[in-house]
């Protein structure tokens, strides 16, 4: 069970790091069977904590929380030296998105990357590279 971020496309990413999430017994469990939604997830760093925020996991159904936010925010588990190179980066005007969501061990892990968005020329340029393998590999 991998979930992976289709709007990470539009980003070249730089660094990748590994994070621990943490999350109630019924989200646990509904990121296990349903998945969890990254589309217009981003990592915000506030007082040296990293949160994901706008990660959406639907309600467990057999868990009858009244007061349940799907989109709520989301601490990560990172290191020091982690968190010192994400707000490093930061600083240098690069964007933290996660990249995917996965099962590791039985814990629940989140990929981040640091990254820019691509420009139209960027873009373009590695759509015609892709072309370019593919009719390479078709001979």
């Amino acid at each position: 069970m991998k979930t992976l971020n289709p709007s990470a496309r539009h980003y070249q990413v730089f660094d990748k790091v590994e994070a621990g999430i943490v999350l109630t017994g019924g989200e646990v469990k509904s990121v296990r069977k349903q998945g969890i939604i990254l589309k217009e997830a981003f990592v915000q760093i506030k007082g040296g904590e990293a949160f994901l925020v706008n990660a959406h996991i639907a309600q467990y159904q057999y868990v009858k929380d009244r007061v349940y936010d799907p989109k709520g925010v989301r601490k990560l588990l990172l290191g020091k030296k982690q968190l010192a190179v994400l707000t490093s980066k930061k600083k240098q005007g690069l964007a933290i998105i996660p990249l995917s969501c996965y099962n590791k061990n039985g814990w629940i892990k989140v990929q981040i990357g640091t990254a820019k968005k691509r420009t139209k020329y960027e873009k373009k340029k590695s759509k015609i590279e892709k072309e370019i393998k593919k009719e390479i590999r078709s001979f």
